[in-house]
């Protein structure tokens, strides 16, 4: 925690004067139409530059042309299927990556759209898995103005007129259009969700303009942040000595981007709406036979406020206006004919042909007077349908039905409801944007890196409660048959026995006031579908929606998945997630209980399809009973699992580890006891899985000898500092875990195996000064690992005793600091993954010389638990520097995985850099955690140092048999 205001080095001040006239802003300072005091910033007529991709060097290229060749075959036989493989390194968009994001739209899991800071709408992530990177450049804002006396007028779209094809002569599409603004004297606030752009006097001298743009991100509340809409909120001050018209203009072209942008049968519909919200349905019929999607673009009208709508306008001669003649008449009129509003749908367009609409929102501005004027955008694709096969109805239609005229309601409330988001999100920040011992860089990086909730491809779907499993009773999972296919549950108990769940009332009861009664959510249930999963030919995969379930979560807040990356478009990625999880945690704690027990199910079941695992080129089954899957899939998720098919991820190392420690830490920091019990069989059965990477029986475990962990190129021999850590620090969690349970034999185990496996630890790695890579004799076995404190991190986030002595901890962490911190780039890039100890980069592999954007916050997190907190900051910084400061490599809201020493990106948008919040999660550790008593994990053994796991007794006898247990540290509990 920080208790001292310890930051006197230099901080990131981004003074809001700097990029606003002082008097501009205080004529906004009403109605949070003002950009907030700490938010990153742009001029609007920044340059976007296109961002460098990382290359492998020669003698890597070398070593991986098989996995390449075999890769290539992979990719080709996928697509010969319509299907996109999930690592792709040979393709290229057509739309090169550029340093161009801003906040993305709307909420959690029901497909995203990002907008740029300059405005331009961009990011296309509706179908499940697919990203459209392309701007659609007839989605814009735009401004007409006029004053009493008709001598100043103006009209302009409000984005630079920087992009490509703009201004073409005679071009009856959006070239026609007035792109007037240099964006010289216009600014991009960004604090996710929120967003404000001001023009400080663009195009019309005496106007000034805020926009404000909100989407409904709120931590804890499950139904709101399920929503996808946006709001965006024009504030008009005229500081002119004449009365002003202003007509805002909203275009909108019918496509999600790629393949269906002209595909043809999409038609356009004007509404009106309840109090005052009016405009039109995109109704957009997808390609490659993708659920429909309803776009709905409206305004409010009020006493001040005019709305009228054009329902169809074309970007080319043909049936309909074309975007030169919409111009033209919103120059003349500012507004359209309310008869517009009768029309009916429209005509379905042709093949080749763009279907847009527009609303416009009219006011007149009195002298030095303020007006406001509020549009929405909202998108209604309810069903979810993953390419092979399966489908589901997304979250938020538990409140608005299934129907895509959904967009219509949803449009109407965000309107109505916006300010009351805007006040939670606003209690939940302001008490860290006022912290004032916290470097004003980290506050809004903190928020901002959240984008990825939303923009990385998440899917949030409603799924039925199940009845809870009888007590000792054994979940059957279908079962099929096939020629290589074996699907099944393994038991729970390591001798094949089942295990015996008891629980006792109190346990009911704790579970029970540990549940929120989602009453918000009921308005709208009437209307709502359960998920479903279309018929399909038998896959011999797993099903875990056919039966009843004890590991979906009694609150009842769907399932929900996000991506690796959009460009490793994995679901859920496991030994990713033990370093994302923290946001999950922090933020929307049911979300990362329902994702655990995902996983927890995972582990007990059993998928015996073959797969070909490309960099050896051999076989093995696609899931391993006992081991977790590296992710819940790409094409299927859920049913089918392990879509990484690089290496044998049943043989790594971490994932098992990462498990454990992500679910102690979760029980630990919610107390959710019903939570604790549904897990617990799969906690053991991991643990036990493990052990068969113990060879020298010394409680370690080994790795063997390739990349069997998340760094998946470097290669590792013997114990590691990495996954032996993990293992360390896993096996007290157990043990804690167990004791909490009632498992107090299996706890015992747990406890005598980390006597052992610490003291082998220390004797293998640690040389004086930190923890050797690993304990083999290759030319980097001595490297200094960033992330060699990792087990540490997460026994210290969770309340354990610390699994090392302090002088060890901070040596470690203070030779990361000197080495893979400092001496590189000055610390301006953050921590690079390996380096030798002569202080030279470790380039044994092309994972081993990067700096890991998540790592690097992982690490800082580390060190904020050791009481480092300068240094710490001082690291993250780095990730700051590079990645989102001006001098930086322009990677703001598409945070890759890493980069290397020159700032070449690989893999933009990613998941790990969530990993911020475990920076956030160490400075306010929650109170179950800081008050549990810190307990020497060794004292009060009782077996033999030899003991294994497999002379242990059948099952779990008792669990949680006495509810004084339940509040009392581990270390403590005498049941």
């Amino acid at each position: 925690m920080v208790t001292t205001n310890l930051f006197h080095y230099r901080k990131h001040s981004w003074p809001t004067e700097e990029y606003i006239n002082r008097a501009t802003l205080q004529l906004f300072d009403f109605d949070s139409a003002a950009p907030p005091e700490h938010a990153w910033r742009r001029k609007l007529n920044s340059h976007a530059n296109l961002l460098k991709e990382f290359s492998v060097t020669f003698r890597e290229a070398i070593k991986m042309v098989r996995l390449g060749i075999r890769l290539w075959s992979y990719v080709r036989e996928e697509a010969s299927h319509g299907r996109k493989a999930p690592i792709d390194p040979f393709t290229r968009e057509s739309c090169k990556p550029s340093a161009s994001h801003g906040v993305p739209l709307g909420g959690m899991g029901s497909g995203s759209i990002s907008r740029g800071f300059r405005g331009e709408f961009k990011q296309w992530q509706i179908v499940p898995g697919s990203c459209e990177p392309s701007p659609i450049m007839a989605n814009q804002f735009s401004i007409f103005v006029s004053r009493d006396g008709g001598n100043k007028s103006y009209a302009s779209v409000l984005a630079p007129g920087q992009q490509e094809g703009i201004g073409k002569a005679g071009d009856p599409g959006i070239s026609s259009w007035d792109w007037n603004l240099s964006g010289q004297h216009s600014t991009y606030h960004a604090l996710f969700p929120r967003a404000w752009t001001i023009y400080d006097g663009e195009p019309d001298p005496d106007l000034k303009i805020s926009c404000r743009q909100i989407s409904p991100f709120i931590p804890h509340n499950y139904r709101e942040s399920s929503l996808p809409a946006a709001v965006f909120v024009y504030t008009l001050v005229n500081t002119g000595k004449e009365r002003a018209k202003v007509s805002l203009l909203f275009t909108w072209a019918n496509s999600i981007g790629g393949v269906s942008h002209l595909s043809g049968d999409h038609i356009n519909e004007p509404f009106v709406g309840e109090d005052g919200v009016s405009g039109v349905l995109l109704h957009h019929k997808t390609a490659k036979g993708n659920p429909p999607v309803t776009f709905a673009i409206g305004a409010c009208e009020t006493q001040n406020v005019n709305v009228t709508v054009l329902p169809c306008f074309g970007l080319s001669e043909g049936s309909y206006a074309t975007a030169k003649d919409m111009w033209a008449q919103m120059v003349k009129e500012g507004q359209f004919n309310r008869e517009n509003f009768n029309c009916g749908p429209s005509m379905p367009s042709s093949v080749g042909e763009t279907l847009c609409a527009a609303v416009s929102a009219s006011t007149w501005v009195e002298p030095h007077g303020k007006c406001t004027v509020a549009f929405s955008l909202a998108w209604s694709s309810p069903k979810v349908k993953f390419k092979k096969g399966s489908s589901y109805n997304r979250r938020y239609t538990k409140f608005y039905g299934t129907s895509e005229r959904a967009a219509q309601k949803l449009v109407h409330d965000a309107l109505t409801n916006y300010k009351n988001w805007e006040e939670e999100i606003e209690k939940w920040q302001n008490p860290i944007l006022r912290d004032e011992r916290l470097p004003e860089w980290y506050k809004f990086t903190l928020f901002n890196e959240l984008y990825f909730l939303v923009a990385g491809g998440t899917v949030w779907i409603d799924s039925t409660l199940p009845e809870r499993m009888a007590n000792g009773r054994r979940q059957k999972l279908t079962h099929e048959e096939g020629p290589d296919a074996s699907v099944i549950e393994a038991q729970v108990g390591a001798d094949g026995e089942n295990i015996e769940r008891t629980t006792v009332d109190s346990v009911s009861a704790h579970s029970s006031a540990n549940s929120s009664d989602e009453s918000d959510e009921s308005s709208h249930e009437e209307n709502a579908s359960q998920g479903v999963q279309d018929k399909r030919e038998p896959n011999h995969s797993l099903h875990p929606l056919a039966v009843p379930d004890p590991f979906i979560d009694s609150d009842n807040v769907g399932r929900f998945l996000y991506l690796e990356g959009v460009e490793y478009i994995m679901w859920c990625t496991y030994d990713v997630h033990f370093y994302a999880s923290f946001a999950l945690l922090e933020l929307f704690p049911k979300i990362e209980l329902s994702i655990q027990r995902e996983f927890a199910k995972a582990v007990l079941c059993e998928d015996g399809r073959k797969v070909k695992f490309l960099a050896e080129g051999n076989v093995g089954i696609r899931k391993v009973r006992g081991a977790i899957p590296h992710d819940l899939g790409t094409h299927d998720p859920w049913n089918e699992m392990n879509a990484y098919n690089i290496h044998d991820t049943s043989k790594w190392k971490d994932l098992n580890p990462k498990f454990v420690l992500q679910v102690y830490r979760d029980f630990a920091a919610t107390g959710d006891m019903g939570f604790g019990v549904d897990v617990w069989p799969a906690v053991r059965t991991a643990m036990e899985y493990m052990e068969q990477f113990d060879r020298d029986d010394d409680g370690l475990i080994e790795n063997d000898g390739f990349p069997d962990q998340t760094y998946d190129t470097w290669t590792v021999h013997g114990v590691s500092a990495y996954c032996g850590g993990l293992w360390l620090a896993a096996l007290q969690a157990a043990a804690a875990m167990a004791l909490q349970l009632g498992d107090k034999y299996f706890a015992e185990l747990c406890k005598s195996k980390f006597v052992k496996a610490k003291v082998a630890y220390e004797s293998k790695l640690w040389n004086g000064s930190y923890f050797n890579y690993d304990s083999g004799s290759s030319s980097n076995s001595k490297s200094i690992q960033a992330d060699q404190l990792a087990g540490q991190w997460y026994t210290a986030s969770s309340g354990l005793p610390p699994l090392f002595d302090d002088l060890k901890i901070k040596s470690s962490l203070q030779k990361v600091y000197d080495f893979n911190v400092m001496r590189v780039k000055g610390g301006k890039i953050g921590a690079v993954n390996g380096m030798h100890p002569n202080g030279k980069v470790d380039e044994t592999c092309m994972q081993s010389r990067e700096v890991w954007t998540g790592v690097t916050y992982g690490v800082a997190a580390t060190m904020i638990l050791a009481g480092m907190e300068d240094k710490a900051f001082a690291t993250a910084e780095g990730i700051f520097t590079a990645g989102w400061s001006e001098e930086g490599y322009g990677y703001w809201f598409q945070t890759p995985e890493g980069w290397t020493m020159d700032g070449h990106y690989r893999s933009l948008v990613y998941m790990r850099p969530l990993s911020i919040w475990g920076m956030q999660w160490a400075l306010s550790l929650p109170k179950a955690i800081l008050d549990a008593p810190k307990v020497n994990i060794m004292e009060r053994l009782m077996l033999s140092p030899s003991a294994r796991f497999s002379q242990n007794e059948s099952g779990v006898r008792r669990i949680a048999t006495k509810a004084k247990c339940f509040g009392n540290s581990v270390f403590n509990c005498s049941c």
